[in-house]
């Protein structure tokens, strides 16, 4: 006896067109193949969507799209080519019912890191997203990445500094001449350093179109693109000499959420394989109960906005 198909059979009991109609939180690994490196394999929460344009239609047929991303998963890796294939799979199989198409994919991506100095190397995982849609033909690419690193504050760096320069003034107001030799030590003394500016764990969340020209997802690049523009991204394995290079750095790269946030605009703005960015960075404050945020765009029209 042949098994009913409702999908396929019935009429919808009150017409309309439907946005999107598939499934979230399939979770599921895929290999990842990024910026021309070996495939890496993940663990993956995908969702997939498909419009439904027949206003009559009773529904789409799910089971299509979960055997695909299924075949994705045991049979490939996950690239800019066969996300395409997949998406125009989504529509071939709901031909005359649907016109659009959305995957989105979301994952972290472990990258071994070299520490600052000692070289020593230990694991960091990345959150990214992966988002594909096809919409009447256009296939449209996104990726996104959140990368942490640490911000120091520039005001507070100022006020440390006074702090010490009084502190100073009153340890040697007596003197007229004082040691080179004396200086020093009372400098590594904490009576020398009476004071420190305050810094704070903070996220780079970065969204890129990738334009046309682009021929895979450049996770890797992009991470590398933001910590090297910030300067300061927290460590994995860290050994003295590593963690004083890193005090360094934040003291030599202070920066207001709003420093941190023009400092990317300006890098994303010279990479041709984006055609548009969404950036919002996050200092979670260290000082403060709140956080201090920054949101901009790459400014163009139709594009992101904040």
């Amino acid at each position: 006896m042949a098994m009913p198909d409702i999908a396929n059979s019935a009429q919808a009991q009150t017409e309309g067109t439907l946005d999107r109609v598939g499934m979230s939180n399939i979770e599921l690994p895929l290999m990842v193949q990024t910026d021309n490196y070996p495939a890496q394999q993940v663990s993956a929460k995908v969702e997939l969507f498909v419009n439904l344009g027949d206003p009559q239609a009773k529904g789409i047929h799910m089971s299509r799209l979960y055997l695909q991303l299924d075949q994705l998963s045991t049979e490939s890796e996950l690239t800019l080519q066969t996300l395409t294939t997949l998406l125009n799979g989504f529509i071939e199989s709901h031909i005359d019912l649907s016109t659009e198409a959305f995957v989105k994919v979301e994952f972290d991506y472990n990258l071994r890191r070299k520490s600052l100095i000692s070289e020593k190397r230990g694991w960091k995982a990345y959150p990214v997203v992966i988002i594909g849609r096809l919409i009447d033909g256009k296939f449209d690419f996104e990726l996104q990445v959140d990368v942490p690193y640490s911000s120091t504050c520039p005001c507070s760096a100022a006020l440390a500094r006074q702090l010490i320069q009084e502190a100073f003034s009153k340890q040697y107001e007596q003197q007229e001449n004082v040691a080179k030799e004396d200086i020093i030590t009372w400098l590594g003394s904490t009576q020398g350093i009476v004071a420190t500016p305050h810094s704070q764990r903070s996220v780079a969340q970065v969204k890129a179109k990738l334009s046309d020209s682009a021929d895979n997802f450049p996770i890797i690049a992009l991470i590398d693109l933001i910590e090297a523009t910030l300067k300061t991204p927290v460590q994995a394995a860290v050994k003295r000499e590593d963690e004083q290079e890193f005090a360094r750095l934040n003291g030599q790269n202070l920066m207001f959420c709003e420093d941190a946030a023009r400092q990317l605009q300006y890098a994303l703005n010279q990479q041709t394989q984006f055609s548009d960015f969404w950036l919002r960075v996050n200092h979670y404050e260290s000082l403060h109960a709140h956080d201090a945020v920054s949101v901009t765009t790459k400014g163009i029209k139709d594009g992101y906005k904040a």
